[in-house]
């Protein structure tokens, strides 16, 4: 487990935890490797020949340029199969959570702010904030295809510092793709590197405490 310190723990008073979304709070690297499986899964087009479909619109999807209903007629063109798109929902809600993560979460809500910070597709984080109702664990849930800004800029960090009034410094933010920590490390919020393939949850849970003096008393 890896972290940056950006204080001297003396003077760190953390207030909120961010969460990134998949490969954190999910066991799937990535939203659209859980989408892509199910679709896969269900009419029998290869994986693969989804993700090529899919790979052009990733970037508009995530950033709120586009929306699946406007680019599945290409898709469905692309991979010579007419998909029905009513199976999107069931496919958001095959999405793998990483149960201790979630409990981990749950028990930092007691003592700080808890929110989500994700490059995602609109319909599917609002379909998962009802379905598994994630509005009552995190607050506040932002989503790239909303604000219109992903991590490899300051604008998706800035917005969540701005919806709870903290300092950068005041912050921890845990993501699974280390890129992804270069712009909020920048900003001055705390970062660490989280590998969804060890889900080191003690691990990490160790940093929290020992780095940045955080209260996770009843974690498991």
């Amino acid at each position: 487990m890896e972290s940056s310190e950006n204080l001297e723990t003396s003077e760190i008073r953390i207030k909120a935890i961010f969460f990134d979304f998949d490969g954190v709070l999910t066991q799937d690297k990535t939203g659209s490797i859980t989408t892509l499986r199910y679709l896969s899964q269900v009419t029998g087009v290869e994986f693969n020949k989804l993700r090529e479909a899919f790979r052009d619109h990733n970037d508009d999807l995530n950033l709120g340029r586009t929306t699946h209903s406007a680019i599945w007629p290409v898709i469905c063109d692309k991979i010579g199969f007419q998909i029905d798109i009513g199976l999107l929902p069931a496919a958001f809600e095959s999405t793998p959570f990483n149960e201790g993560m979630l409990r981990l979460a749950s028990n930092l809500r007691h003592n700080y702010s808890v929110g989500i910070i994700t490059d995602n597709k609109k319909d599917r984080m609002d379909h998962l904030k009802a379905h598994a109702n994630l509005s009552a664990l995190f607050e506040p849930i932002v989503v790239s295809s909303e604000v219109g800004g992903d991590k490899e800029s300051s604008l998706i960090f800035e917005f969540a510092l701005n919806h709870l009034g903290v300092f950068p410094h005041e912050c921890v933010f845990i993501d699974n793709t280390e890129s992804n920590l270069t712009v909020p490390s920048a900003l001055g919020i705390n970062t660490i590197y989280f590998d969804e393939e060890m889900n080191d949850l003690r691990g990490l849970i160790e940093t929290l405490q020992e780095s940045y003096e955080v209260n996770v008393a009843g974690a498991a």
